[in-house]
């Protein structure tokens, strides 16, 4: 994983809020979008964001030691 389970479940749950609140954001600029469109949206997003977690590193991180040293 790239990232700690602890650390999505605290970037999934700052996503929530930030999805709603994009959609107030964008109807204050005059850009309507409907209920099911930000879920559809938000889903999206966090599957986006759980696609990236899960998938595997890039190679580039230090091998860790298989005895915890």
């Amino acid at each position: 994983m790239r990232i700690s389970p602890a650390g999505l479940l605290v970037v999934l749950a700052f996503a929530v809020p930030a999805l709603v609140q994009a959609r107030t954001v964008l109807a204050f600029a005059g850009v309507h979008v409907s209920p099911l469109q930000t879920v559809l949206i938000g889903l999206l997003v966090l599957t986006a964001v759980v696609l990236w977690a899960v998938a595997p590193g890039s190679g580039t991180e230090a091998p860790s030691e298989p005895n915890g040293g």
